[in-house]
């Protein structure tokens, strides 16, 4: 039941997103400050959703749920915890909502520490940054999705890639996105 909680989430993070990506912009336009403020509101509740999304897929690696698609691919009972979380991106569907999870992270700190910032660029930043967000989350849902179901659900995982379970290669990916993303 937590999987299909983190794919609704995901979907709602798609509706915030789609919502901040034409309110704001109309409220810039015409300098209405409440639409504008749909920005801030708007950018930390998709992170939030997004964090809550990224939070299940990761619980379902860690307690080896393999009636979920992505765990069984990429997780094995018997792998060391910290190869569970790094098998959260260490595949194309995981990595693709790590980038999400970057992407609405800094929507949010620019929703946060934007104060300084022109009340019209930053609701276009934050508009911007939605529809770059939209393209991910419906990429995420409609071709990648992590949250795809397994009936019957396998005994045992496949395990993660050999060449991915090295510490270097655990940490390697988010920081790398940190700087893409950023």
């Amino acid at each position: 039941m937590i999987i299909e909680i983190g794919h609704y989430a995901l979907v709602l993070a798609l509706a915030t997103a789609l919502i901040l990506s034409v309110v704001p912009v109309i409220g810039a336009r015409r300098h209405d400050r409440a639409m504008m403020d749909v920005a801030t509101i708007g950018s930390l509740a998709m992170f939030a959703l997004v964090v809550f999304s990224f939070g299940v897929l990761t619980y379902a690696h860690v307690v080896s749920d393999f009636s979920v698609e992505n765990v069984w691919e990429n997780s094995h009972s018997l792998v060391p915890l910290i190869y569970k979380y790094s098998g959260v991106w260490g595949n194309h569907e995981g990595s693709m909502m790590l980038w999400l999870l970057i992407l609405t992270l800094f929507s949010a700190l620019v929703a946060v520490f934007g104060r300084n910032l022109p009340e019209t660029l930053k609701a276009n930043v934050l508009a911007v940054q939605a529809w770059i967000s939209v393209a991910f989350t419906l990429f995420i849902l409609l071709t990648s999705n992590p949250f795809l179901r397994l009936d019957p659900a396998p005994a045992e995982g496949r395990d993660l890639n050999p060449v991915l379970q090295d510490v270097g290669l655990a940490i390697h990916p988010p920081l790398l996105y940190l700087g893409y993303v950023g």
